[in-house]
Protein backbone atom coordinates (compact mmCIF):
# COMPACT_ATOMS: atom_id res chain seq x y z
CA UNK A 1 0.00 0.00 0.00
CA UNK A 2 1.58 3.96 -1.13
CA UNK A 3 0.47 5.14 1.72
CA UNK A 4 3.58 7.85 2.51
CA UNK A 5 3.30 11.29 1.39
CA UNK A 6 -0.44 11.54 1.06
CA UNK A 7 -3.12 13.34 3.45
CA UNK A 8 -2.99 12.50 7.13
CA UNK A 9 -6.05 13.15 9.78
CA UNK A 10 -5.91 15.23 11.99
CA UNK A 11 -8.79 13.65 13.96
CA UNK A 12 -6.65 11.51 16.52
CA UNK A 13 -6.32 12.03 19.74
CA UNK A 14 -2.91 10.24 21.23
CA UNK A 15 -2.95 9.28 24.83
CA UNK A 16 0.17 7.50 24.81
CA UNK A 17 2.44 8.95 27.67
CA UNK A 18 -0.47 9.88 29.64
CA UNK A 19 0.47 9.67 33.58
CA UNK A 20 -2.92 9.43 34.51
CA UNK A 21 -3.02 5.98 32.09
CA UNK A 22 0.49 4.06 33.39
CA UNK A 23 0.64 0.78 34.17
CA UNK A 24 0.18 1.76 37.97
CA UNK A 25 -2.79 3.35 37.17
CA UNK A 26 -4.25 6.96 38.17
CA UNK A 27 -2.50 8.66 40.93
CA UNK A 28 0.35 6.15 41.07
CA UNK A 29 4.08 7.30 41.28
CA UNK A 30 6.16 8.95 43.39
CA UNK A 31 4.67 10.83 46.16
CA UNK A 32 5.85 11.87 49.93
CA UNK A 33 3.38 11.13 53.04
CA UNK A 34 0.95 14.24 53.55
CA UNK A 35 0.91 13.39 57.20
CA UNK A 36 3.12 12.22 59.83
CA UNK A 37 6.03 10.01 58.47
CA UNK A 38 8.98 12.18 57.41
CA UNK A 39 6.72 15.43 56.89
CA UNK A 40 5.73 17.97 59.69
CA UNK A 41 2.49 19.80 59.53
CA UNK A 42 0.79 18.63 56.77
CA UNK A 43 3.39 17.24 55.53
CA UNK A 44 6.14 19.38 54.83
CA UNK A 45 10.00 18.43 54.73
CA UNK A 46 11.85 19.88 58.19
CA UNK A 47 15.24 21.58 58.03
CA UNK A 48 17.04 18.83 59.32
CA UNK A 49 15.38 16.07 56.75
CA UNK A 50 16.33 18.26 53.75
CA UNK A 51 19.91 18.60 55.10
CA UNK A 52 20.15 14.93 55.45
CA UNK A 53 18.82 14.58 52.39
CA UNK A 54 21.59 16.97 50.12
CA UNK A 55 24.20 15.07 52.28
CA UNK A 56 22.95 11.42 50.98
CA UNK A 57 22.67 13.12 47.59
CA UNK A 58 26.15 14.51 46.99
CA UNK A 59 27.24 11.34 48.89
CA UNK A 60 26.05 9.38 46.04
CA UNK A 61 27.08 11.88 43.29
CA UNK A 62 30.44 10.83 44.69
CA UNK A 63 30.07 6.98 44.40
CA UNK A 64 29.45 7.58 41.16
CA UNK A 65 25.47 7.44 41.56
CA UNK A 66 22.89 10.58 39.81
CA UNK A 67 19.88 10.15 41.58
CA UNK A 68 18.83 12.55 39.12
CA UNK A 69 19.12 10.09 36.38
CA UNK A 70 17.73 7.23 39.02
CA UNK A 71 14.26 9.42 39.54
CA UNK A 72 13.53 9.81 35.55
CA UNK A 73 14.45 6.17 34.42
CA UNK A 74 12.58 4.59 37.38
CA UNK A 75 9.28 5.78 35.11
CA UNK A 76 9.95 3.47 32.83
CA UNK A 77 8.27 0.31 33.25
CA UNK A 78 10.13 -1.32 29.98
CA UNK A 79 6.76 -1.90 28.13
CA UNK A 80 6.26 -1.02 24.67
CA UNK A 81 4.83 2.58 23.82
CA UNK A 82 4.87 5.70 24.54
CA UNK A 83 8.28 5.17 26.92
CA UNK A 84 10.12 2.95 24.29
CA UNK A 85 9.50 5.69 21.50
CA UNK A 86 11.02 8.42 24.08
CA UNK A 87 14.33 6.64 24.58
CA UNK A 88 14.71 6.49 21.03
CA UNK A 89 14.15 9.99 20.37
CA UNK A 90 10.52 9.71 19.03
CA UNK A 91 7.62 11.12 20.16
CA UNK A 92 4.22 9.47 19.47
CA UNK A 93 3.52 12.56 17.33
CA UNK A 94 5.88 11.89 14.53
CA UNK A 95 6.51 7.94 14.73
CA UNK A 96 5.85 5.73 11.77
CA UNK A 97 2.98 3.92 13.02
CA UNK A 98 1.18 7.29 13.66
CA UNK A 99 1.65 9.01 10.57
CA UNK A 100 0.38 5.29 8.63
CA UNK A 101 -2.95 5.36 11.34
CA UNK A 102 -3.18 9.03 10.64
CA UNK A 103 -3.14 8.29 6.44
CA UNK A 104 -5.58 5.62 7.00
CA UNK A 105 -8.17 7.22 8.51
CA UNK A 106 -7.97 10.56 6.12
CA UNK A 107 -8.05 7.90 3.55
CA UNK A 108 -11.47 6.67 4.84
CA UNK A 109 -12.48 10.09 5.57
CA UNK A 110 -12.32 10.36 1.76
CA UNK A 111 -14.30 7.65 0.82
CA UNK A 112 -16.90 8.44 3.60
CA UNK A 113 -17.48 11.82 3.03
CA UNK A 114 -18.15 11.32 -0.67
CA UNK A 115 -20.39 8.30 0.20
CA UNK A 116 -22.57 10.13 2.46
CA UNK A 117 -22.44 13.17 0.02
CA UNK A 118 -24.04 10.96 -2.73
CA UNK A 119 -27.23 10.23 -0.42
CA UNK A 120 -27.48 13.53 0.66
CA UNK A 121 -26.35 12.92 4.22
CA UNK A 122 -22.96 14.55 5.99
CA UNK A 123 -20.83 12.23 7.13
CA UNK A 124 -19.24 12.84 10.67
CA UNK A 125 -15.83 12.18 10.66
CA UNK A 126 -14.81 9.85 13.63
CA UNK A 127 -12.08 10.26 16.00
CA UNK A 128 -9.25 7.45 16.58
CA UNK A 129 -7.62 7.17 20.36
CA UNK A 130 -4.41 6.01 19.98
CA UNK A 131 -3.39 4.16 23.29
CA UNK A 132 -0.96 2.11 25.18
CA UNK A 133 -1.88 -0.59 27.73
CA UNK A 134 -5.15 0.95 28.75
CA UNK A 135 -7.29 3.69 28.12
CA UNK A 136 -10.97 5.01 29.48
CA UNK A 137 -13.58 5.49 26.95
CA UNK A 138 -17.17 6.73 27.10
CA UNK A 139 -17.99 2.61 26.85
CA UNK A 140 -15.88 1.56 29.77
CA UNK A 141 -12.45 0.34 30.13
CA UNK A 142 -10.30 -0.61 27.08
CA UNK A 143 -6.71 -2.48 27.56
CA UNK A 144 -5.06 -3.98 25.17
CA UNK A 145 -6.66 -7.19 25.77
CA UNK A 146 -9.51 -5.90 24.49
CA UNK A 147 -8.61 -5.48 21.21
CA UNK A 148 -9.39 -2.85 18.47
CA UNK A 149 -12.60 -1.43 19.06
CA UNK A 150 -15.72 1.26 17.87
CA UNK A 151 -17.61 3.25 21.24
CA UNK A 152 -20.66 4.57 19.42
CA UNK A 153 -21.30 6.39 22.98
CA UNK A 154 -18.19 9.12 22.11
CA UNK A 155 -18.08 8.27 18.28
CA UNK A 156 -14.57 7.44 18.59
CA UNK A 157 -12.34 4.03 17.38
CA UNK A 158 -9.96 2.71 20.52
CA UNK A 159 -6.50 1.20 19.03
CA UNK A 160 -3.45 0.20 21.04
CA UNK A 161 -0.92 -0.29 18.04
CA UNK A 162 0.82 -3.26 20.08
CA UNK A 163 -2.18 -4.55 18.12
CA UNK A 164 -0.39 -4.76 14.95
CA UNK A 165 2.22 -6.87 16.11
CA UNK A 166 0.31 -9.05 17.62
CA UNK A 167 -1.75 -8.97 14.41
CA UNK A 168 1.53 -10.27 12.90
CA UNK A 169 3.46 -12.51 15.31
CA UNK A 170 0.69 -14.45 16.84
CA UNK A 171 -1.70 -14.31 14.24
CA UNK A 172 0.45 -14.47 11.30
CA UNK A 173 -1.24 -11.37 9.88
CA UNK A 174 1.07 -8.99 8.00
CA UNK A 175 1.28 -6.36 6.01
CA UNK A 176 0.13 -2.75 5.95
CA UNK A 177 -3.20 -3.40 4.51
CA UNK A 178 -4.23 -6.27 6.75
CA UNK A 179 -3.39 -3.23 9.74
CA UNK A 180 -5.49 -0.66 7.19
CA UNK A 181 -8.32 -3.31 7.38
CA UNK A 182 -8.01 -3.47 10.94
CA UNK A 183 -8.57 0.67 10.98
CA UNK A 184 -11.35 0.11 8.37
CA UNK A 185 -13.41 -1.96 10.20
CA UNK A 186 -13.88 -0.23 13.31
CA UNK A 187 -14.72 2.94 10.89
CA UNK A 188 -16.98 0.69 9.24
CA UNK A 189 -18.88 -0.30 13.45
CA UNK A 190 -19.11 3.97 12.89
CA UNK A 191 -20.92 4.09 9.59
CA UNK A 192 -23.39 2.18 11.07
CA UNK A 193 -23.67 4.15 14.12
CA UNK A 194 -24.85 6.87 11.87
CA UNK A 195 -26.74 5.22 9.53
CA UNK A 196 -28.95 4.04 12.47
CA UNK A 197 -28.03 0.19 12.47
CA UNK A 198 -25.82 0.07 15.71
CA UNK A 199 -28.56 1.77 17.55
CA UNK A 200 -30.77 -0.63 16.73
CA UNK A 201 -28.93 -3.44 17.38
CA UNK A 202 -28.02 -2.35 20.94
CA UNK A 203 -31.62 -1.97 21.26
CA UNK A 204 -32.94 -5.23 20.78
CA UNK A 205 -29.86 -7.21 21.73
CA UNK A 206 -31.37 -6.01 25.44
CA UNK A 207 -34.67 -8.42 24.79
CA UNK A 208 -32.19 -10.94 22.87
CA UNK A 209 -31.10 -14.39 24.90
CA UNK A 210 -27.25 -14.90 24.41
CA UNK A 211 -27.48 -17.00 21.79
CA UNK A 212 -29.79 -14.90 19.69
CA UNK A 213 -27.27 -11.82 20.61
CA UNK A 214 -24.52 -13.81 19.25
CA UNK A 215 -25.98 -14.39 16.00
CA UNK A 216 -27.09 -10.65 15.36
CA UNK A 217 -23.36 -9.57 16.81
CA UNK A 218 -21.80 -11.96 13.51
CA UNK A 219 -24.37 -10.06 10.82
CA UNK A 220 -23.04 -6.65 12.62
CA UNK A 221 -19.61 -7.62 12.31
CA UNK A 222 -19.33 -9.01 8.96
CA UNK A 223 -21.30 -6.01 7.75
CA UNK A 224 -18.76 -3.92 9.45
CA UNK A 225 -16.15 -5.87 7.24
CA UNK A 226 -18.03 -5.43 3.97
CA UNK A 227 -17.98 -1.80 4.79
CA UNK A 228 -14.37 -1.98 5.23
CA UNK A 229 -14.22 -3.96 1.53
CA UNK A 230 -16.32 -0.89 0.27
CA UNK A 231 -13.30 1.15 1.45
CA UNK A 232 -10.71 -1.04 -0.03
CA UNK A 233 -12.23 -0.68 -3.70
CA UNK A 234 -12.31 3.15 -3.48
CA UNK A 235 -8.43 2.98 -2.64
CA UNK A 236 -8.13 0.64 -5.01
CA UNK A 237 -9.30 3.11 -7.70
CA UNK A 238 -6.83 5.67 -6.27
CA UNK A 239 -4.28 3.36 -7.70
CA UNK A 240 -2.44 3.13 -4.40
CA UNK A 241 -3.03 -0.75 -3.55
CA UNK A 242 0.43 -2.64 -4.63
CA UNK A 243 0.41 -6.21 -5.48
CA UNK A 244 -0.79 -8.38 -2.78
CA UNK A 245 -2.65 -6.02 -0.87
CA UNK A 246 -5.81 -7.51 -1.11
CA UNK A 247 -4.50 -10.99 -0.28
CA UNK A 248 -3.19 -9.25 2.73
CA UNK A 249 -6.83 -7.90 3.77
CA UNK A 250 -8.31 -11.53 3.19
CA UNK A 251 -5.91 -13.16 5.23
CA UNK A 252 -6.33 -11.23 8.30
CA UNK A 253 -9.93 -11.33 7.83
CA UNK A 254 -9.69 -15.36 8.26
CA UNK A 255 -6.77 -15.53 11.01
CA UNK A 256 -9.51 -13.44 13.08
CA UNK A 257 -12.76 -15.84 12.19
CA UNK A 258 -14.13 -16.95 15.54
CA UNK A 259 -13.00 -20.68 14.65
CA UNK A 260 -10.04 -20.15 13.97
CA UNK A 261 -9.45 -18.28 16.63
CA UNK A 262 -10.86 -21.34 19.04
CA UNK A 263 -9.11 -23.58 17.37
CA UNK A 264 -6.04 -22.40 18.11
CA UNK A 265 -6.71 -21.29 22.30
CA UNK A 266 -8.95 -24.22 23.05
CA UNK A 267 -8.49 -26.67 20.47
CA UNK A 268 -12.08 -26.58 19.12
CA UNK A 269 -14.84 -24.52 18.45
CA UNK A 270 -18.54 -23.87 19.73
CA UNK A 271 -20.32 -22.27 17.28
CA UNK A 272 -23.08 -20.80 19.04
CA UNK A 273 -20.41 -18.76 21.43
CA UNK A 274 -19.47 -16.69 17.41
CA UNK A 275 -19.82 -13.27 18.00
CA UNK A 276 -17.79 -12.05 14.91
CA UNK A 277 -18.11 -14.94 12.03
CA UNK A 278 -15.90 -17.57 10.73
CA UNK A 279 -13.12 -16.85 8.88
CA UNK A 280 -15.10 -17.68 5.69
CA UNK A 281 -17.69 -15.66 6.48
CA UNK A 282 -14.93 -12.38 7.24
CA UNK A 283 -13.40 -12.67 3.95
CA UNK A 284 -16.20 -13.59 1.74
CA UNK A 285 -18.21 -9.91 3.26
CA UNK A 286 -14.85 -8.35 3.08
CA UNK A 287 -14.06 -9.44 -0.57
CA UNK A 288 -18.16 -8.49 -1.48
CA UNK A 289 -17.95 -4.71 -0.02
CA UNK A 290 -14.64 -5.01 -2.02
CA UNK A 291 -15.63 -5.86 -5.30
CA UNK A 292 -19.12 -4.28 -5.72
CA UNK A 293 -18.02 -0.53 -3.55
CA UNK A 294 -21.97 -0.36 -2.74
CA UNK A 295 -23.50 -0.04 0.35
CA UNK A 296 -26.61 -2.39 -1.42
CA UNK A 297 -24.46 -5.32 -0.96
CA UNK A 298 -23.40 -5.08 2.42
CA UNK A 299 -27.02 -5.77 3.74
CA UNK A 300 -26.00 -8.85 6.21
CA UNK A 301 -29.03 -9.04 7.76
CA UNK A 302 -31.19 -10.91 5.10
CA UNK A 303 -30.90 -14.49 4.19
CA UNK A 304 -27.62 -16.59 5.25
CA UNK A 305 -24.23 -14.85 5.89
Amino acid sequence: MEWKGRRQSDNIEDRRGDPSMGRLGRGGGFSFPSGGGMGRRGGGLSIGTIIFLVVIYFILKAMGIDLMQVVDGGSSTGGSGYEQGQSSGQTPANDEMTAFVRTVLAETEDTWNGIFQSMGREYEEPRLVLFSGQTQSACGFASAATGPFYCPSDHKVYLDTAFFQQLSRQFGASGDFAEAYVVSHEVGHHVQNLLGILPKFNEARQRMSEADANKMSVRVELQADCFAGIWGKFTQQKGILEAGDLEEALNAAQQIGDDTLQKRSQGYVVPESFNHGTSAQRAKWFKRGFDSGRLSDCDTFSGPV
